[in-house]
């Protein structure tokens, strides 16, 4: 990219970025679409740190001696890692590539997945430890009353009303934040966005626990926090096994894990509309939001122009702005362990 000119690698124009950096990933200029939706997600990011450390708050005031809302306001403490490792990745990100760091700065993104993941998955083991132990030593937690203006109140009340201000705003942020994860290809973003919008079961688990001490079903909240704790346990386990295989090179897939990125696809197909290509493959890993595509080409003839190269390049960047770095290699036979075809129906494990 050439930082004098207003267009992208794909030969698509695009609007000069700010000199502050604004829309850059790195040495990665995002389309008009792209920064639009960077700006949101940060902005939605920050709104979301300042939410949850006042539900950190209300909880925390609220919460007494309750085993399910002791946990649901552990969860709000880890509910702020995703959004402050998002803050994180996308200004580490910025940074541009050098000989030190020939790829840039966007695996910043994977490091950022990998420890809120891992803060998940030990935080509901340990839940699921303490809330376990609680329920096998039967334990009676109570819940006593509060004087408000003069009032005496059940204090599981005002724990049920803090539980629907914790409950109701993340599946609101969640919803807002998945188009964005998507279009972004951002994986800490869907996380944080996924966690969200799983919140409801916690305030929701949270209250069946308060309602069940008030009807004398000692074991209701232990056994509330129980099902919080698996839920936050299976998200842990989710999030590490898709962090890990994006340090470990798997081939690039959607930002939700859920199949190969269709894009290797697209790169295949480029590869067969020049005519002086028999055999083509590539191999394509996630550096975090951008993607690095390596393509083999086995030429007909024994020479291949630049000219050649060049026009695949730029129809292979073309087809994608998460194509940040394309290589286009001449060899002889193909090597292993890259895609030769597209997908079929099946998924490849």
């Amino acid at each position: 990219m050439n930082p004098d000119h207003d267009e992208w690698s794909g030969g698509e124009p695009m609007t000069r970025v700010s000199p502050t950096g604004e829309g850059l990933l790195g040495h990665t200029s995002l389309p008009a679409e792209q920064r639009e939706l960077l700006r949101r997600a940060r902005r939605l990011e920050i709104v979301s740190l300042v939410y949850l450390l006042s539900c950190v708050v209300v909880v925390y005031l609220v919460m007494g001696s309750s085993q399910a809302m002791k946990v649901a306001w552990i969860e709000d403490l880890l509910s702020l890692i995703p959004p402050a490792a998002f803050l994180f990745a996308v200004h580490r990100a910025r940074r541009g590539r050098s000989v030190a760091h020939p790829y840039g700065h966007h695996r910043a993104v994977a490091a950022a997945h990998l420890t809120a993941a891992l803060a998940l998955l030990a935080m509901g083991l340990f839940l699921i430890y303490d809330s376990g132990s609680g329920l096998i030593a039967a334990e009676h937690p109570p819940i006593g009353s509060m004087q408000i203006a003069g009032q005496t109140i059940w204090a599981g009340w005002l724990m049920i009303a803090a539980m629907v201000y914790t409950g109701v705003g993340p599946v609101i942020l969640g919803r807002m934040k998945m188009p964005l994860a998507e279009g972004l290809h951002d994986k800490v973003l869907y996380a944080d966005a996924d966690m969200n919008k799983a919140d409801w079961m916690t305030a929701g688990a949270a209250v069946l626990g308060i309602l069940g001490i008030g009807l004398g079903l000692w074991w209701a909240d232990g056994a509330a926090a129980l099902v919080i704790s698996a839920s936050i346990l299976k998200d842990g386990v989710s999030q590490v096994r898709g962090a890990f295989a994006d340090l470990l090179d798997t081939e690039a897939r959607t930002f939700d894990d859920s199949e190969v990125h269709p894009v290797i696809d697209e790169i295949l197909a480029a590869t067969r509309t020049a005519p002086w290509i028999t055999h083509a493959g590539c191999r394509v890993r996630d550096e975090g939001h951008v993607f690095h595509a390596e393509v083999f080409t086995v030429p007909v003839g024994p020479s291949v122009t630049v000219d050649q190269l060049e026009t695949l390049r730029s129809a292979i960047l073309a087809l994608d702005w998460k194509l940040d770095d394309v290589v286009i290699t001449v060899v002889a036979e193909l090597p292993e362990g890259i895609r030769t075809s597209p997908r079929g129906m099946q998924r490849e494990q």
